[in-house]
């Protein structure tokens, strides 16, 4: 039957299918988004279907695009990663607080909380995906946060290194892993060409928070102590979440189908995995310099804490935390402009190797000022990595159905990751000696450096398979 002129068949034209093995121009769009897309329509259906069917029109002629209500989205998503990653990113003014004033744990003992909470954040994807597309956001974003707020104040009266896992590393990240992933999806239903713009003001908000809360949590520690310090910055975090969980919703229907956890065919999949394995290298290594700078500042001397000057300077330790998340703030967003220009996988290579270089560069650093340049320069190339990664599982992916389930097993592997890094190196640190701060930093260079040469690989491999069209990938 042939459509009525004017009526809404003729006004919206199919889409053409890519030559197989090839991404479509719209397919290519998304290569900045950090989370989980809604599911491909079935093969007899247009490509253009409609918000009735609850999936984004390819053609992205329905996208907001801007406006106010698409803004609030990119704000609530802000204050997420603030409460989120910009949560563990503080882990380091605590790693030394409990290395000064709790008994008993180790240094390794310790470092067990803060990898708790990045790694039940990516772990907690395999779950907080799904859920997303089956149109769970609001539920996870009212269970998170309390979770988060919960943890926050419960660590303020624990006492006991028990009680501080439990509280600070299980119910913080817990929380912090069905709230992360779900917020920053929805950015992506909301802009297509200023999607990369959107996602790198969204992703600062990690790095904001890990400029703030070692200031104050350390000048109102000094002050009236580490319980209140504690519950001021859950006070913080209570405020805030009002954002997200009044502003943030999805403006697809939710998808009716399931996802698998796992795509089988990903394991024959050479530039993937070599990819996946990039990322578990990386992560073993990338947060010692998050956990350990501060403690590495005052044991060498080189740093003031508490208010209290050393010989050699009036620097406060806590800044060197602050520092590293500064960097981190270009790091989140110029990698995205890169990427768009030079290819998300090659920007990624890059800030792996400059990370990898930083780190090796960290064992001859003895004086305050090339430790305050290392710590920027540091915390760049790793919220490089950070932003960069959904984009590089985003087109690596044959297909835009698998990018869901690609970005949770990455998630998990580097869950995983995070979850023993810093553990092993605090075994490493041992008694504080300085060959044992050597082998430390070491350790992270190294894994760093194998990770590094992963990426090369899986960049290689994708050459050698013809995926990419010319040297921008």
């Amino acid at each position: 039957m042939q459509p009525k002129p004017g009526s809404q068949d003729e006004k919206a034209p199919v889409e053409p299918p890519a030559p197989p093995g090839q991404p479509s121009d719209s397919e290519s769009s998304l290569e900045t988004a950090s989370v989980v897309p809604a599911p491909e329509p079935p093969a007899e259906t247009s490509n253009n279907s409609t918000a009735a069917n609850g999936r984004i029109s390819k053609g992205g002629s329905d996208i907001p695009d801007g406006g106010l209500n698409a803004w609030l989205q990119v704000l609530g998503s802000f204050v997420v990663l603030f409460n989120t990653w910009g949560l563990i990113n503080t882990f380091g003014v605590y790693q030394t607080w409990y290395e000064e004033n709790l008994e008993g744990p180790s240094s390794s003992d310790i470092s067990w909380v803060g990898s708790l909470q990045g790694g039940l954040l990516m772990l907690s994807g395999l779950i907080s995906g799904p859920l997303y597309d089956m149109g769970y956001l609001r539920h996870m974003l009212w269970v998170g946060n309390f979770l988060i707020v919960f943890g926050q104040f419960m660590t303020s009266l624990a006492t006991k290194y028990w009680q501080i896992v439990l509280a600070q590393g299980v119910c913080i990240g817990i929380g912090c892993g069905l709230s992360f992933l779900p917020a920053t999806g929805v950015v992506s239903q909301y802009f297509k060409r200023k999607k990369s713009i959107a996602l790198g003001l969204a992703s600062a908000g990690s790095p904001t928070a890990g400029i703030l809360f070692p200031v104050i949590f350390t000048k109102v520690e000094d002050k009236i102590g580490f319980a209140w310090g504690t519950r001021v910055l859950g006070f913080t975090l209570l405020a805030l979440s009002v954002i997200p969980l009044t502003a943030m919703h999805t403006r697809i229907p939710p998808s009716k189908g399931r996802r698998s956890l796992v795509d089988v065919e990903a394991f024959k999949d050479w530039p993937f995995m070599a990819y996946l394995a990039s990322q578990m290298f990386i992560f073993l290594g990338l947060y010692v310099a998050f956990f350990y700078i501060q403690l590495y500042g005052q044991s060498h001397n080189l740093v003031g804490h508490g208010g209290v000057d050393t010989p050699s300077t009036s620097f406060d330790s806590s800044y060197l935390v602050t520092l590293l998340n500064a960097g981190s703030v270009v790091g989140r967003i110029l990698p995205n402009y890169l990427a768009d220009h030079f290819g998300a996988l090659n920007a990624f290579c890059v800030s792996a190797l400059g990370a990898a270089v930083c780190a090796f560069a960290w064992i001859g650093i003895q004086s305050l000022k090339p430790l305050c340049a290392f710590a920027v320069l540091y915390g760049m190339f790793s919220g490089g990595i950070l932003a960069l990664m959904p984009s590089v599982i985003v087109s690596l992916s044959p297909h835009l159905s698998l990018v869901g389930v690609r970005m949770g097993m990455v998630f998990a592997a580097s869950g995983v990751a995070i979850l023993v890094g810093t553990p092993i190196a605090g075994a490493i640190v041992g008694g504080f000696s300085e060959s044992e701060w050597d082998a430390m930093i070491g350790y992270s260079g190294a894994a760093l450096a194998v990770g590094t040469v992963f990426c090369v690989a899986s960049r290689l491999l994708v050459s050698r398979e013809g995926r990419a069209s010319s040297w921008r990938f």
